[in-house]
């Protein structure tokens, strides 16, 4: 799986970092026991500071998403597939869903687009085939498989 970032964009890269893996474990491309490489060796690939990568990895540790140990890495803790989500997820979820509604309806979005966005995206992360991303700037995360 190769991990793409818009070096110039608006979104810091650690953000970018964790929403790509997010993504990637949402669509099935990273699975509950994949490992993803080491905060220093995905810095290099990336061309960034290792403390970018940390911050990120730290994130998706810090949300259930990730293992982190110092022998095997980062590993890939949960995925769709491993069962309902943690206590209180739901309503952090509902809350940051909230404040996306508000800014496209802020934006002038009304209600059959929003929701025609929703089905969507839902649909990019359910589907078999994993959606093409394009990008400025990407490393690879390699094996998808599980340890």
């Amino acid at each position: 799986m190769i991990l793409t970032l818009d070096m110039d964009g608006e979104v810091p890269i650690y953000q970018q970092i964790r929403d790509r893996i997010v993504e990637a474990i949402a669509s099935g491309r990273l699975v509950e026991g994949s490992s993803l490489p080491s905060t220093r060796q995905l810095a290099v690939d990336l061309g960034i500071n290792f403390h970018t990568v940390n911050k990120a990895y730290d994130l998706l540790r810090r949300e259930g998403l990730l293992r982190v140990n110092r022998k095997s890495g980062a590993v890939v803790q949960r995925d769709a597939r491993s069962g309902p989500p943690e206590p209180g997820f739901a309503a952090e979820w509902e809350t940051r869903l909230r404040t996306l509604l508000a800014e496209a309806v802020a934006h002038g979005s009304g209600d059959p687009a929003v929701l025609d966005s929703c089905r969507t995206v839902l649909a990019s992360f359910t589907s078999s085939a994993p959606a093409a991303r394009g990008a400025d700037h990407g490393a690879d995360l390699g094996d998808t498989g599980t340890t």
